[in-house]
């Protein structure tokens, strides 16, 4: 049997980052497996759902890479089909009307709070087939409802019993049904509610395998009754472990706002195939990979760390992933909401810096090109003439960089002149020596000189000139990177030299803009 998966976000706001990764572990089980990977955008929720959530949603796939393989089907499509199936199981006697007055039921009888409601009274041994509508007569009812007396329909839980299944990361499930009230299927208005509207779908789309998070651990045992009511096969479940932030939160967009956003991570310039592998790391991990002590990344360099093991390709992550490595505890998203070095988890931030660092550069070309024509620095000379140049640049910059936006801020040097200064650098590596004024004047003149201008050349003459001035070699590279690229660290900066040519190296020794 072909494995059919599916992905069904709500369309109330932005693609939260837990729903991409149930979205990512749903595609990479597809494609191992040779299934097929579906989007279902649930959008009954009529007055929260928006078509702006739906295009963030899809466009979020598509950043990530996540295609899928037939129509997109909106759920609110199908209201006919679930009103259907609900009348269904009232002819069959496995559901009944309620015409209990709507001012006698508050909300948590049709939406939320009823499975704790339930389990308190089963504690009390209250009976919760007490319903006086559940035994109503056919006739009685058909008759009630044909004068118009509004009601809502609810499925008929056994008297006793239980529901089990077997869930891949959580293994054997059970649940009494003295615990579960009798299931709301169609509000007053004739509304369906979540849990049939989900399981009709998922029958009509032919879903084997439904891979969610853990928080529908409760949603599953309702679903179950109403498959079973069906008639139709129960598919196979698999529950992820949540994501928390620090202090144990479950990780939200109404606490943490835009660091659970996906388009954030976009916007802040990662790598969609180093921030789905990122994803991916989340709560599974593939045989023989350790994971390793959170990372705190400093200002001036990318650390060396042991955790490159855990960086894959995609065709990695297909070939490795399997249902059965994902971890059954929660995981914890780390970041610090007051430290901007820390807005977001350093293992983010670390593995973009690794793809950014080691990934071709003519495949990174591209996201650079986009990132340098949103901030204007972008020359259409660089397609063709300048590309050589441009792909050494890149390759020379990119080593200290962590997202795509490191090349519009520090890089900016390199591709035009109006560029800022780091007020720490220059207090650092200016203005401490006041000499510096008149000594990178005089560099300028020797290099200036140099021919031909190669990183080499630069370097025989800075330090032929630093033992001429008496002074440290050290001392004049750092003046030097500072009044070239306004930063206090960075590549070699012979190479640096080389890269930014010789007028343009001069002109800017000689500048002075430091001290005006």
């Amino acid at each position: 049997m072909t494995v059919r998966v599916r992905f069904a976000p709500s369309p109330t706001g932005y693609l939260h980052i837990g729903a991409a990764r149930s979205a990512l572990f749903n595609w990479l089980y597809a494609r191992k497996t040779g299934g097929r990977f579906l989007l279902r955008i649930e959008d009954t929720d009529l007055q929260r759902s928006t078509d702006q959530s739906t295009r963030s949603i899809i466009e979020g796939l598509e950043w990530l890479g996540l295609d899928y393989d037939e129509d997109i089907l909106f759920q609110s499509d199908n209201a006919p089909k679930h009103r259907a199936a609900a009348y269904r199981l009232i002819e069959e006697g496995k559901a009944y009307r309620d015409f209990t007055p709507r001012e006698q039921r508050d909300d948590a009888n049709v939406k939320k709070g009823v499975a704790d409601r339930a389990r308190a009274q089963a504690a009390e041994g209250v009976d919760q087939r007490s319903n006086p509508f559940r035994d109503l007569s056919e006739e009685e009812s058909t008759r009630r409802a044909a004068s118009g007396e509004p009601f809502a329909v609810r499925l008929k839980i056994p008297r006793e019993g239980k529901t089990r299944f077997e869930d891949i990361v959580y293994g054997t499930l059970e649940r009494d049904y003295s615990e579960i009230e009798d299931l709301v299927l169609l509000r007053s208005d004739g509304h369906p509610l979540y849990n049939l509207s989900v399981v009709i779908d998922d029958i009509d789309m032919g879903i084997t395998d439904v891979i969610r998070g853990q928080d529908h651990l409760t949603n599953t045992h309702k679903q179950i009754l109403i498959y079973e009511a069906l008639g139709a096969r129960v598919p196979r479940f698999t529950h992820l472990p949540l994501i928390l932030a620090p202090g144990g939160k479950k990780l939200s967009k109404r606490i943490h706002g835009e660091i659970v956003s996906l388009t954030t991570y976009r916007d802040a310039g990662f790598l969609p195939a180093a921030f789905r592998n990122f994803l991916a790391l989340i709560g599974w991990a593939p045989s023989g990979v350790q994971f390793t002590a959170d990372l705190r990344l400093g200002n001036d360099e990318v650390p060396v760390d042991p955790r490159v093991g855990e960086l894959m390709s995609l065709s990695e992550l297909i070939e490795n992933f399997s249902l059965e490595r994902i971890h059954r505890s929660n995981a914890i998203f780390n970041f610090d909401a007051n430290n901007p070095k820390r807005w977001t988890d350093d293992k983010a931030l670390w593995m973009n810096a690794e793809y950014i660092r080691t990934m071709p550069a003519e495949e990174l070309f591209p996201m650079v090109k986009s990132e340098l024509r949103a901030n204007k620095l972008w020359r259409e000379e660089y397609e063709d003439e300048d590309r050589e140049w441009l792909v050494k640049t890149i390759d020379l910059i990119r080593q200290r960089f962590f997202t795509l936006k490191d090349f519009s801020s520090q890089g900016r040097a390199y591709f035009s002149d109006d560029f800022d200064f780091d007020e720490t650098a220059v207090n650092k590596n200016l203005k401490k020596e006041p000499r510096l004024r008149e000594l990178l004047p005089g560099l300028a003149d020797k290099l200036e000189k140099a021919d031909p201008f190669t990183a080499a050349s630069a370097e025989a003459a800075l330090r032929a000139f630093a033992e001429e001035s008496d002074v440290k070699a050290g001392l004049l590279i750092n003046a030097s990177r500072t009044m070239l690229t306004g930063q206090s660290v960075g590549p070699s900066m012979f190479e640096v030299f080389e890269i930014l040519g010789r007028q343009r190296s001069v002109e800017r020794l000689r500048s002075g803009v430091p001290w005006s």
